[in-house]
């Protein structure tokens, strides 16, 4: 037999592919990195555009009347009272299982009150349950009534709903009968993005600084969405008088 001129590799070599392919890599991953960022922006963006559009279905059915503040009674919970017009009956299990309801940014790692794990949160979002007396009160408080959709003007300025925080201090809801159900709004100043109030579950930050974007999604009153700097949603956002 003819002796062959094939050779192999030698471990030098391999050891320079193995380093090159490394590289490339280490360049790639944060770039590939980015680009999904981006498209869960445009996904949770996209969610929070048909939770507008069943919102406003509601309100045609109710009235003008959309829902804000869960409040004690649990009777006006915005993702329960959805449900029949995101292809769902009323029951308050089916919201669970309600895609749009769900950013797949929201961290899935770390713990909330109680070291419950974030994996288990159900509720991606809190709605503007904010009312103000007047147009100086700059402070106002919380609402636990539907609000007429003629009473907000502006309504392209006016927040619905804003990504939930999940810092260690903020509730983790597994269903609609979790004891905390009712702090998924947004009524004071510390709730906001800018805000360090970390301190517990009534008064700590509820809205994140830097899910998308260096900031949050905003789905507005006329039922656009779009994505805002930590720094640019202020108490305006919330306010109609």
């Amino acid at each position: 037999m003819k002796n062959s001129n094939f050779r192999g590799f030698t471990l030098i070599e391999l050891l320079v592919v193995i380093a090159i392919i490394a590289l490339l890599l280490a360049v790639l991953m944060p770039a590939l990195q980015a680009v999904k960022r981006r498209g869960e922006t445009v996904v949770c963006l996209s969610n929070l555009r048909a939770i507008g559009m069943a919102a406003n279905l509601y309100a045609n059915d109710y009235e003008d009347r959309i829902p804000r503040g869960e409040g004690a009674s649990r009777q006006l919970i915005w993702f329960i009272k959805f449900l029949p017009y995101v292809g769902h009956g009323e029951n308050v299990i089916d919201y669970k299982q309600v895609d749009i309801y769900k950013c797949k940014s929201f961290p899935r790692t770390g713990t909330g009150i109680g070291g419950k794990p974030n994996s288990k949160q159900t509720v991606c979002y809190v709605v503007n349950a904010w009312e103000f007396n007047s147009a100086s009160d700059t402070v106002g408080h919380q609402t636990n009534k539907a609000t007429k959709l003629s009473e907000f003007r502006m309504r392209d300025s006016i927040a619905y709903l804003t990504d939930n925080e999940a810092g260690p201090w903020r509730p983790i809801i597994e269903s609609e009968t979790s004891a905390d159900i009712s702090r998924c709004d947004i009524f004071m100043p510390s709730h906001l993005p800018n805000s360090t109030d970390e301190s517990g579950h009534t008064s700590g930050r509820r809205i994140p600084r830097d899910r998308h974007k260096n900031g949050c999604n905003v789905l507005f009153m006329d039922w656009h969405a779009e994505s805002m700097k930590a720094e640019e949603i202020t108490i305006r956002n919330f306010r109609y008088k």
